[in-house]
């Protein structure tokens, strides 16, 4: 007798969890759409049964099971949560019982499917909100039709609908078919926020489970039948192409398949690179290894760190590109009784992701099927619809979750090389990016170099205040964008009060040039201007002989500034410090939210400083889960820390220097003080959360530097044992 196949644990869970005919109900677009809704993939692989459309979004079955997509990756940051946690709000089902599906990318359905500058909640609350309701106030409609009542006699809960005079009531699965005939509503009722159940609360992470009992499937976890593998290597100098190579050792490895030429497109670049392709990724590592390939590296220049910085000092004392200016600047700072000025430097960083790039193609003469950790599926799907010559909807893209992102894995290079290494074999691959290759090859967050200057008056308010910042444009690295155009973000992070407050002011910045790629990183520019402007306030407030908040609170002059001030001051301790510790603020405000950060520092017996506590107060305005906030915040506030005082990227003779975790040092969890996170309640829209809480944690923790040392730290990284 032969022995009896087991199933993995996440066969299991894939196999149980399909079952039943689905409707699909929902909305982006206001007409109906008609026919077939496309297979979707569930969060541990597995498709959903074929569906009538009525529009997309919402899908239950006949046994009343919901189905809720989710548009946006889960990257860590929790969009798997809130986007069903808002719509199940409005639509009375309880998210312990629902099934969550990430969406493929399809922009005409879902709207802006990329994941990226804290958008999710912000930028369609009241929409995904609209979706339930719309959904609710149809099976309602339906259920008083069958019952022939009126439907304000009837509501909707936990999964059902229910007659109030009479107490009967259907389930949605018995409404689901005769609810997908009816249109839907324009303007369905929201609810007020006094009758949330669900949003605002801290519920749990639907995510957590899937990822801790190994049923979650990452892109790297992903696999398909008769896919291949393949590693390609790429020139360590970025932009080098492929003179000649020699595969002669790379065929001698048991199941390589193909050696070949690729290309990927990075901005305005086509970087190449050979493929190596295999039955499985150990023997295509190991042909890799075996490959010599013989690069061109000419034509670009071969810059080190030092160049870098260097051209971005030598950049400031050339004239700006103006972004926001207002009165007279030279003429109040030439007036003013105190005068300060400082230039702060930041470095160039990895997105040092712990899933390395990787993405699944399969390239057929009349489609295209991608399957992946992607942040922007819409994005991918058009860009490879244009370059590969393929209808928009002839390109599928899914997505996986996501083993980390920060901007870059909403890029479209690595989706772009795995699609034309399946052209090439015209077989379906899986192309892994080793840590090295995540690690060196950019896009990089850019460095900068920041000269402050400021005028106070003899009551030590702000005259006069300046900036001029040397740094890569991101916006530059574009094809066809005008290389002179000023960076539009120049004051990201700053509070948006200070531009009142400060009659005389001007923002400029100075595009440095250099061949090394760069792109978003998490808060994008707001993680480096907010280290130079909430730093240099700082210094404002030293030399104005006050306290740092009390300062801050002069020149932000708003209620919800003063607010958050006052809730700051109560929650941190502030008046109550003491005198063996430092304390530093910062306040920044990105992505539509503000955040406060106190620092509190010491010194070890040792005399080493120690990092004590973290008292982080997040106003992004109406929010849908608390816990969730706070999880990004701490993120924000390690990521940070790490950029801060452990870890960036060097480059020598044009290439990266750092490569792995050995020389690219992570925050190890003894080295993580204590968080405390609080979350403002008030009326505000909403704002964004996964990135806020990075730029404040840099500047408080220098200001408390200063504050217990007597000493400015202009310069990141730092080391905390040598300060």
């Amino acid at each position: 007798m032969q022995p009896r196949a087991l199933k993995s644990r996440r066969q299991f869970i894939r196999d149980t969890s399909l079952s039943g005919l689905a409707l699909v109900l929902g909305a982006y677009l206001p007409g109906c759409n008609t026919g077939s809704a496309p297979n979707i993939i569930n969060a541990s692989g597995g498709t959903l049964p074929t569906s009538i459309e009525l529009m997309t979004w919402i899908s239950i079955d006949r046994s009343g099971k919901v189905s809720i997509l989710t548009h946006r990756a889960e990257m860590g940051q929790g969009a798997y949560t809130v986007v069903p946690q808002m719509i199940a709000e409005e639509l009375e089902v309880d998210l312990k019982a629902i099934n969550i599906v990430f969406a493929p990318g399809n922009q005409k359905k879902y709207g802006s499917q990329v994941t990226g500058g804290s958008s999710t909640v912000r930028g369609s609350y009241k929409h995904l909100l609209r979706i339930g309701a719309s959904a609710r106030e149809m099976l309602t409609e339906a259920a008083a039709k069958k019952w022939n009542v009126n439907q304000a006699d009837c509501y909707a809960e936990n999964g059902s609908i229910i007659h109030k005079p009479t107490g009967k009531a259907f389930t949605y699965g018995d409404l689901v078919a005769d609810a997908a005939k009816l249109q839907p509503p324009k303007e369905p009722k929201l609810k007020a926020r006094s009758e949330y159940r669900l949003v605002g609360k801290p519920l749990p992470r639907k995510d957590t489970p899937l990822k801790t009992n190994g049923a979650a499937i990452f892109g790297i976890d992903k696999k398909i039948p008769g896919m291949l593998y393949a590693v390609v290597e790429r020139s360590p100098r970025i932009r080098g192409k492929v003179k000649s190579f020699d595969d002669t050792q790379t065929k001698t490895i048991p199941g390589v398949r193909h050696v070949i030429t690729v290309q990927r497109t990075v901005f305005d670049h086509l970087q190449e690179g050979v493929a190596v392709v295999a039955d499985n990724l150990w023997a295509a590592m190991q042909g890799r290894q075996l490959l010599k390939v013989d690069w061109d590296d000419s034509g670009f220049e071969h810059l080190s760190s030092e160049q870098l910085f260097a051209r971005m000092h030598e950049d400031l004392k050339k004239s700006g590109l103006n972004d926001r200016t207002s009165g007279d600047f030279e003429r109040a700072f030439q007036k003013a009784t105190t005068k300060v000025e400082a230039v702060y430097e930041a470095p160039y960083e990895a997105h040092a992701c712990m899933e390395p790039l990787n993405c699944i193609a399969d390239v057929k003469d009349d489609s295209i099927t991608i399957w992946g950790p992607i942040q922007g599926p819409d994005w991918v799907q058009s860009d490879l619809s244009q370059r590969m010559g393929v209808p928009l909807d002839k390109v599928t893209v899914n997505m996986t979750f996501l083993g980390g992102g920060f901007g870059r894995k909403a890029f479209l290079d690595y989706p772009h090389e795995a699609a034309v290494i399946s052209k090439a074999i015209k077989a379906p691959v899986q192309v892994v990016w080793t840590r090295e290759d995540d690690m060196t090859q950019g896009p990089f967050r850019p460095g900068a170099v920041y000269a402050c200057k400021a005028g106070l008056s003899k009551e030590g308010r702000v005259e006069a205040f300046h900036t001029t910042t040397a740094t890569q444009n991101m916006n530059h690295e574009n094809p066809g964008v005008d290389p002179h155009s000023f960076n539009d973000s120049t004051t990201e992070g700053l509070c948006k009060p200070y531009f009142d407050s400060f009659t005389n002011y001007s923002f400029a910045d100075i595009p440095t040039v250099s061949p090394i790629p760069v792109m978003w990183w998490r808060s994008v520019y707001a993680s480096t201007n907010g280290f130079a402007y909430e730093s240099f306030i700082d210094e404002l407030a030293h030399a104005a002989g006050k306290d740092p908040l009390e300062f801050r609170r002069q020149h932000l002059d708003d209620d919800r500034y003063q607010a958050l001030i006052d809730q700051l001051i109560t929650l941190s301790g502030w008046k109550d410090r003491g005198k063996n510790q430092g304390w530093g603020v910062a306040i920044t405000e990105c992505f539509s939210s503000i955040v406060g950060e106190v620092v509190k520092v010491s010194r070890k017996p040792d005399g080493k400083i120690k990092v004590d506590k973290v008292i982080a107060l997040m106003d992004c305005g109406w929010y849908v889960n608390p816990d969730i906030i706070r999880q990004q915040v701490e993120g924000s506030i390690v990521m940070a820390l790490g950029a801060a005082t452990k870890h960036d990227i060097h480059f020598k003779d044009g290439m990266a220097v750092e490569k792995n975790f050995d020389t690219y040092s992570m925050p190890r969890i003894h080295e993580i003080p204590e968080i405390e996170v609080h979350v403002v309640d008030n009326d505000e829209r909403a704002g964004g959360v996964g990135e806020p809480g990075l730029p404040p944690l840099a500047p408080a923790l220098c200001n408390a530097i200063f504050d217990l040392t007597n000493k400015r730290i202009r310069r990141l990284p730092f080391n905390l044992d040598e300060v």
